[in-house]
């Protein structure tokens, strides 16, 4: 059984900076790759970015790449996301979510454990 706890969401002024954090239990976070995901209010929850277990490999949406970077720190069960140079269209609630296969990939069908959410809103 696999937890994920979000934290970090809240508002800020366009053109600022947020970092999300998501706190995992589970022997087998530190080989699972992690991603996160958004939803905003009336769209389908879509791929943000994705981390492979040993943190080697990153993959990105282009609407975030260049803007946010995902990390993680195994000692610590957590996959971060930090996110600068927010847009209003960043509005939304941020999911981490834990992949079932090893390689990294942006489908959401294939993450089986998922957070609860944290709300980033981004003022303009």
């Amino acid at each position: 059984q696999v937890q994920l706890v979000e934290s970090g969401g809240g508002l800020v002024q366009a053109g600022g900076s947020l970092r999300l954090s998501c706190a995992a239990s589970g022997r087998t976070f530190s080989t699972s790759v992690m991603g996160w995901f958004r939803q905003a209010p009336g769209k389908e929850r879509e791929f943000v970015a994705a981390i492979s277990g040993s943190g080697a490999s990153t993959y990105y949406a282009d609407s975030v790449k260049g803007r946010f970077t995902i990390s993680r720190d195994n000692v610590k069960n957590t996959v971060y996301l930090q996110m600068s140079s927010l847009k209003s269209e960043d509005t939304a609630v941020y999911y981490c979510a834990r992949r079932r296969s090893y390689n990294i990939g942006s489908d959401s069908s294939a993450y089986d454990y998922w957070g609860q959410g944290t709300q980033v809103t981004v003022s303009s």
